[in-house]
């Protein structure tokens, strides 16, 4: 008996441990997570528009396929990606990080500068006017917003990584798949609620019982224009804001702390001028800061990315794929 209670508390023991470690890479995978919030919400922004033309008995299947492939963009390309360059190249996360912030500044800058200067080119035009198969459409569609998915969950499952402790590959892999999951969960569970949100206040609208749940039907679909708007918007100042602090952070990192002092220093100057709420007027000074950057270098990237990044792009894309009309 002595032995079996012995034995039973050994295993007591390694459970407690055991739910501490869960914990620890639970807590981590969120802390880290947070850290991402700027591309996170630009992921949950840019991939209604990918539904946008289809019937809404199309739109849930297609998110889930969407889902499943920025898992496997997560699992099974980027965290073996991530785990190797914490083992063998750690010195190469900060100008990864500094590359994946300049992109978010260049694609928030190019939203901005399409928002004052809109420009509607002949690919758009012919799209638009050339009939497509859906099934092919749809294909193009869901393949379209899973490379644009890769983009950002590199970005993401790089940020994770820079916020992991220095710890053992395994409690890595193990913060690095929960924050990838958690993340895609979070984001394409958005997705479908938004996508689906009309067609519930369509529902409500025409079929409720009570007056109060057709006008929140009604509320509801009218809303929701003004809400992708505004999610956009909210995506984009989070992209730009991220973006440039990733930059900045990452100058100081490698000694070119200037910017980032002057930053800081104005920041908290402007929390001092505001003493009832110090805290929250430095961090909003330090962010509309970190944005303001992050929207002058976009700019300045936007001619570099359209010479050499954007033709790079598509030619890697369009690997594998064929022409109809050569084969037609």
């Amino acid at each position: 008996m002595s032995g079996l209670l012995a034995l039973l508390d050994d295993v007591a023991a390694i459970a407690k441990i055991a739910a501490s470690s869960v914990d620890d890479v639970v807590g981590q995978a969120v802390k880290a997570s947070a850290k991402a919030s700027g591309a996170l919400i630009d992921d949950a922004a840019v991939t209604p528009k990918y539904l946008h033309g289809f019937s809404p008995a199309r739109e849930l299947p297609i998110v889930w396929q969407i889902t499943k492939g920025s898992l496997r963009n997560k699992m099974i390309v980027l965290l073996p990606a991530a785990l190797l360059l914490s083992t063998f190249a750690p010195w190469a996360i900060t100008p990864l990080l500094m590359v994946g912030g300049a992109y978010l500044c260049f694609e928030g800058a190019e939203k901005v500068v399409h928002l004052f200067m809109p420009h509607h080119g002949p690919d758009a035009k012919a799209a638009a006017a050339t009939p497509e198969d859906p099934l092919h459409l749809e294909k193009e569609k869901v393949e379209g917003a899973i490379k644009t998915d890769f983009i950002l969950s590199a970005e993401i499952m790089t940020i994770v990584l820079a916020e992991i402790p220095e710890s053992n590959i395994w409690f890595e892999a193990a913060t690095l798949a929960a924050a990838g999951a958690g993340i895609t969960i979070l984001v394409y569970g958005s997705v479908a609620l938004i996508v689906k949100a009309d067609d519930l206040g369509l529902l409500m609208a025409e079929g409720g019982r009570f007056s109060f749940t057709r006008a929140v039907g009604r509320a509801v679909v009218k809303g929701m224009p003004g809400f992708l708007k505004t999610l956009t918007i909210v995506g984009t100042a989070a992209m730009l804001w991220v973006g440039g602090s990733i930059v900045v952070h990452g100058l100081e990192a490698l000694g070119f702390s200037w910017l980032g002092h002057q930053i800081h220093d104005l920041a908290v100057a402007a929390g001092h001028a505001v003493p009832q709420a110090q805290g929250a007027v430095e961090w909003t000074a330090k962010a509309a800061m970190d944005g303001v950057f992050g929207v002058a270098l976009g700019i300045l990237l936007i001619p570099f990315a359209k010479a050499i990044f954007t033709p790079l792009w598509k030619a890697v894309t369009s690997i594998g794929k064929s022409d109809p009309q050569a084969e037609a």
